[in-house]
């Protein structure tokens, strides 16, 4: 059985979770900020603030940017769904825009148009989530400048892309955004078994964004409204969440995080693999843009479907029925049956559409040995116990 994803848990990670069991703090002890430090400073950036996962990260970014009833968020809809949920947690109103045809990000032509038209409507987005899908960045460049043209913040939904580089610069430095967010679910670059990391230059949105994963407390004297009445005192700033990330998850992220340049290192290795492997096979290779270096969170083929003679279902089927659990990335946001209600129309996104139907998301994680690769490569045109002439 060869999953699409999977962790890759070394002795030193079980070490680094046991000591910190055999410990006194198993939560809000100092493993927390020492991860939250190694991972700021990895990535160019002032402040880091670890949760309990990628979705509370971006829940509280939007609410420290202020998005709340009557706001309008814009993400790709080429993404997980907690994109635009963490907006409607803050009753705001979700959007999408179109993406590009060779990355699979948003396309920063369709966002410009839709601002066009949403200026002259008075629906201009308050923020703007881009996705940096399969560990590739956006035109993060371009879509700052026009976040300056028409006012809106950027939270980068980097779920995908610690470890990568735009411009040549790390992922999370925030040069073209208000806040980053990482991810750091087991099929992520680098695992906490669930968790997330909110990254952020500004220092109010971070005392921000630290007090909201606390339930909205401060022991900051300087934020406090009355005079502490002794050294056990913090007060209620405002209404928060339980967002905290525990002991024993930053311990295994900390030791995780050594590893990191690593893990990409092999991802990159195995995507050359499948470049060189997939070359004149009824396939398209995902496009690598030269100012991007990807984290290759994934790796999606689109599938020359008249070429390979069979439907998208039928090839998906035929991985998985081989062991092979490839799997899709994604099924548009505004499909679901929650969002489909929303009024939103499959034709204003050809671009996803398009893409939509011929995707398909291959095994990509450091533990793929070069025998499982060709086997797989070899699924793509040869159904189990038959050969083809492909």
């Amino acid at each position: 059985m060869i999953p699409y994803g999977r962790q890759d848990i070394s002795q030193a990670d079980i070490d680094r979770v046991v000591e910190v069991l055999k410990g006194d703090f198993l939560t809000q002890g100092p493993m927390v900020p020492k991860f939250e430090a190694a991972v700021a400073a990895g990535s160019q950036v002032n402040h880091a603030v670890a949760v309990n996962s990628a979705t509370s990260a971006l829940h509280i970014a939007c609410l420290a940017l202020g998005v709340g009833p009557g706001d309008y968020v814009w993400t790709s809809p080429n993404s997980f769904v907690a994109s635009s949920n963490c907006a409607l947690y803050c009753g705001a109103k979700v959007d999408f825009v179109d993406i590009d045809k060779d990355t699979y990000n948003i396309s920063v032509e369709a966002l410009e148009f839709k601002l066009i038209q949403a200026e002259k409507q008075g629906t201009l987005p308050k923020v703007v989530i881009p996705v940096h899908f399969a560990g590739q960045a956006p035109e993060m460049d371009k879509i700052h400048i026009l976040s300056k043209k028409y006012g809106f913040k950027i939270i980068e939904d980097a779920s995908h892309a610690i470890g990568a580089s735009y411009k040549g610069k790390p992922v999370g430095n925030c040069e073209y955004s208000d806040i980053t967010i990482f991810s750091f679910h087991p099929v992520k670059i680098i695992t906490t078994g669930e968790g997330g990391m909110a990254l952020t230059n500004d220092e109010k949105i971070y005392a921000t964004l630290y007090r909201l994963r606390s339930h909205g407390i401060t022991r900051d004297v300087n934020q406090m409204v009355n005079l502490p009445h002794g050294p056990w005192y913090y007060e209620q700033i405002e209404l928060g969440f339980n967002y905290r990330m525990t002991d024993i998850q930053a311990a295994l992220g900390y030791s995780q995080y050594q590893r990191l340049n690593e893990f990409v290192s092999k991802r990159h290795q195995i995507a050359n693999t499948y470049f060189e492997l997939f070359k004149n096979k009824p396939v398209i290779l995902p496009k690598q843009m030269p100012d991007s270096y990807s984290s290759f969170h994934l790796f999606v083929l689109q599938l020359k479907l008249e070429e390979l003679e069979s439907s998208q279902t039928q090839i998906f089927e035929r991985f998985r029925n081989s062991g092979i659990l490839v799997n899709l990335h994604y099924i548009p946001i505004y499909r679901q049956p929650y969002y489909s209600k929303m009024g939103f129309k499959i034709e204003d996104f050809p671009n996803m559409e398009e893409y939509y139907s011929r995707a398909l998301s291959i095994p990509m994680y450091p533990g793929l040995t070069n025998d499982q690769l060709k086997e797989i490569v070899l699924r793509l045109t040869t159904p189990i116990g038959h050969q083809t002439l492909f």
